[in-house]
């Protein structure tokens, strides 16, 4: 009941916070504090590299406090409008082809010496990770969308639905069809493999 309670009262202090950082830069500046990890962690889980997920974190945060003005809802809402910021950020990052080659081709050549997920051994990385991050790289953006809200931040699809603006029974075809390509992708590189 008492973790409830700080909860609630976390939530309002955000709220406020929320308010006031349409006029003072020092109340966003809490704001990107508070969120900065969540965001940079997303975009990194769909870049795959921290450098660039470093450079889409600070487009998200500079159109946010931006578009601050304009928001309207709880922290909530915040949270989801950050990552509907993000979601499309990224998507305008990897939105060309040449991108999208080039970011398979340095995750290839590099091997893990750029990872950003520090708990991974540089083995698991390579000899486990390598193969799903190129195969979710080569699906279309909104399907990279939802398997990383969904497995890498752990969301409910009811909560992603929210952060994509439809109904969780969208949501949860397009992460059907979604983890069906990627199995499809995953099958085809095993296979790849095995001939050569």
């Amino acid at each position: 009941m008492e973790s409830a309670n700080l909860q609630n009262d976390s939530d309002t202090d955000q709220d406020l916070l929320i308010k006031e950082a349409c006029r003072d830069s020092a109340a966003f500046t809490q704001l990107y504090r508070l969120h900065y990890d969540n965001i940079f962690r997303y975009c990194a889980r769909r870049l795959f590299n921290r450098h660039a997920a470093e450079d889409v974190t600070s487009i998200v945060f500079f159109k946010a406090m931006r578009m601050i003005g304009s928001f309207k809802g709880n922290s909530k809402d915040f949270r989801n409008w950050l990552y509907r910021i993000a979601t499309n950020a990224v998507n305008d990052h990897l939105r060309t082809s040449k991108r999208r080659a080039d970011a398979i081709c340095k995750i290839a050549v590099v091997r893990g010496r750029d990872h950003t997920f520090d708990a991974e051994s540089e083995a698991e990385f390579q000899e486990e990770t390598l193969p799903v991050k190129q195969a979710l790289l080569t699906l279309k953006p909104k399907q990279q969308t939802v398997i990383t809200f969904r497995f890498f931040e752990q969301l409910k699809l009811t909560e992603i639905a929210e952060i994509l603006g439809q109904n969780p029974a969208t949501t949860r075809s397009q992460l059907s069809r979604a983890l069906s390509s990627l199995r499809k992708q995953l099958e085809a590189s095993v296979g790849h493999g095995r001939e050569a």
